[in-house]
């Protein structure tokens, strides 16, 4: 049996970029969550693609979004799948709607687990990890401050 003296530390995965997903990733350094907008149709779509899921057509830009969202769904994570994240434990696992229109999965931070709630309206608040050094898009409930 390990003890905590004893188990090694697991690192967390880290995030994967690509030729197509720099662009995001660049972004999000500097605390910005873009969309991919279609110039064809005009349809926004996260999480990047080659093509525009509307119309299929490959003209796409990147187009900032405000950061505004709601709670679609969640899940307050007790028990992580990853051994890292076990002393974050638990922490909320959101699918959140943006104003824009487009979904994303993220974190719902700043808030005790048992206070979030369907429909409930949140705004992006980048967080830079000290440990991994890459930065998240997570978000926090809406105030006014915000």
């Amino acid at each position: 049996m390990s003890t905590p003296a004893t188990t090694p530390s697991i690192a967390k995965p880290g995030f994967v970029s690509t030729r197509l997903t720099t662009p995001y990733w660049r972004a999000a350094e500097t605390g910005k969550l873009l969309l991919q907008e279609c110039l064809e149709c005009g349809h926004l779509q996260h999480y990047p693609r080659n093509l525009c899921t509307n119309c299929w057509s490959q003209d796409l830009h990147w187009k900032e979004a405000a950061g505004d969202a709601s709670i679609w769904t969640f899940t307050v994570v007790g028990i992580p799948g990853h051994p890292a994240w076990g002393d974050e434990a638990p922490y909320v696992l959101a699918l959140v709607e943006l104003a824009e229109g487009p979904r994303l999965m993220t974190n719902i931070v700043g808030c005790a687990p048992e206070s979030v709630h369907c429909g409930q309206r949140v705004q992006l608040r980048p967080h830079r990890g000290a440990s991994d050094n890459q930065t998240l898009l997570q978000f926090t409930p809406f105030t006014r401050d915000n």
